[in-house]
């Protein structure tokens, strides 16, 4: 970023230091779980995934908040903002701190271009027929995710840490998915396969008006079964990004696990809110990985 850019704040335009501070109270605010294993990241790596993070959030929210007519055109808004940043021009806060880091930590463009493309995705499928269509729009966006941290974190052109790093962001999209059931549904989605509803005998219907029944409540853990697996398969990657950011990603990824634990121990609650830990789970979750530090101290 350079000093003409953050003299554009006057513009109404945040310059560096006000885009860290916001892209920081934006992770620790929405980005709860994953913010806890920021915390233990040096400084500069911090603020870029900070900036990453808040970068995705928008794109994110462009889809899932304000009137759904609009969303096509508020992605367009930051595909724009993504062709600002690489050409050194941003005016988001997001986009200062991330044109400040990508020097430093270079991560390829195509990475948020396709973040983009599973916004869209979203924009036109709301139903997945079976395990591997949902896995291909969660490899659609765990590809991304992974690029960009392991730009951040180290291991980016080392094949096996890239697909570890994808295995781990399965693991996530898969709990995020299993964690907002009843959000999803709200918003007219359906990411559970079609396929398990009918394996185990549960009825969209009843899912479509967050019926709690004994069928969807198997439904649920299968799917969070599927992403302990996942955790479990990424297990190497804490081994394979640097030395200084590996208890960063053992918590990202042992913090996650046990969301993924709590959905197992109680999978209707997904129908009525968003499965989130308590701050005492949360400490346990730390001392826990201090001592052993494994993805998937996971039962199933």
């Amino acid at each position: 970023m350079t000093a003409a850019s953050a003299g554009q704040a006057g513009q109404g335009i945040p310059d560096v230091s006000a885009a860290h501070r916001a892209n920081r109270r934006l992770t620790h605010k929405a980005g709860a779980n994953f913010s806890v294993g920021f915390r233990f990241l040096p400084k500069e790596r911090r603020q870029a995934v900070y900036a990453a993070y808040a970068w995705c959030r928008a794109a994110d929210d462009a889809v899932d908040e304000g009137d759904p007519a609009g969303a096509p055109e508020r992605l367009d808004a930051w595909a724009r903002e993504l062709d600002a940043v690489y050409g050194g021009r941003p005016s988001s806060a997001a986009g200062i701190a991330l044109a400040e880091a990508l020097p430093r930590f270079p991560v390829p463009k195509g990475a948020f271009e396709g973040l983009l493309a599973g916004c869209r995705q979203d924009l036109v499928t709301s139903r997945y027929a079976t395990f591997e269509e949902l896995l291909g729009y969660c490899n659609l966006v765990a590809s991304t995710i992974s690029t960009i941290s392991l730009a951040i974190f180290g291991g980016l052109g080392d094949e096996k840490a890239e697909a570890r790093g994808r295995e781990l962001a399965t693991a996530l999209q898969l709990t995020n998915i299993v964690r907002d059931v009843g959000e999803d549904v709200a918003r007219g989605r359906v990411y559970l396969p079609l396929e398990d509803l009918e394996r185990f005998g549960a009825r969209e219907a009843d899912l479509l008006a967050l019926r709690e029944t004994p069928a969807l409540a198997e439904v649920v853990r299968y799917e969070a079964r599927r992403a302990i697996g996942f955790f479990r398969a990424a297990e190497p990657v804490k081994e394979l990004v640097d030395r200084e950011c590996r208890f960063a990603v053992t918590m990202m990824g042992g913090i996650y696990a046990e969301v993924a634990r709590e959905v197992l121990a109680h999978p209707l609650d997904t129908l009525r809110r968003r499965i989130a830990l308590s701050t005492p789970r949360k400490v346990h979750a730390v001392l826990a990985r201090l001592l052993d530090r494994r993805f998937d101290r996971v039962s199933d």
